[in-house]
């Protein structure tokens, strides 16, 4: 939050930051390679991406080992060249929390539940702009600290990961793991 002066009075108001194309790329994965708690990652599909020079999931590797709590809901199982750079890191594994769910579309990342950013954006290299200017999908979406957002949006990835719509869902016969 930012503290605005007026007349004497100061006063935290929250930001809000329009991310469009490649900001996703600069901004958003900037935030997720430094959180110092907790990374709760939700996307309908996620590729093997890289951020700057690293394998995103290098990154997801370093933080895990540095005790950051990472947890990803995605909507299926993502392809051979992915799951190649995963089996690299035996940390994964052990401790990165995941949870697939075929009905989940939101794009979403939670920043030590201080910022989140929700938006259109899948994680895969054209999704965040990492792509060359003409082969990178449009995207955008916003970037906030406001507390009544990063509750909402908090709510809504936990009750995917805790299941509380397995046990009513019209789409087990195409889930793999009902957690309910």
């Amino acid at each position: 939050m930012y503290t605005r002066t007026a007349w004497g009075m100061t006063q935290n108001l929250p930001y809000y930051k329009l991310i469009q194309n490649e900001q996703h790329y600069k901004e958003v994965f900037s935030k997720a390679e430094n959180v110092k708690e907790s990374l709760w990652i939700g996307t309908a599909d996620i590729k093997d991406l890289y951020v700057g020079n690293k394998p995103f999931l290098q990154v997801i590797a370093e933080l895990l080992e540095r005790g950051v709590e990472v947890r990803l809901i995605h909507a299926k199982e993502p392809g051979p060249i992915f799951r190649e750079e995963f089996d690299k890191h035996p940390i994964l594994f052990k401790n990165l929390e995941r949870v697939l769910c075929p009905r989940v579309h939101f794009k979403m990342m939670i920043f030590d539940y201080r910022e989140a950013y929700i938006g259109s954006a899948n994680l895969t290299g054209a999704g965040i702009g990492a792509k060359g200017a003409n082969k990178r999908k449009f995207e955008a979406g916003i970037l906030t600290d406001d507390s009544a957002i990063l509750d909402a949006v908090t709510e809504q990835f936990d009750s995917v990961w805790r299941g509380a719509h397995c046990k009513s869902c019209l789409r087990r016969d195409v889930c793999g793991a009902p957690i309910v």
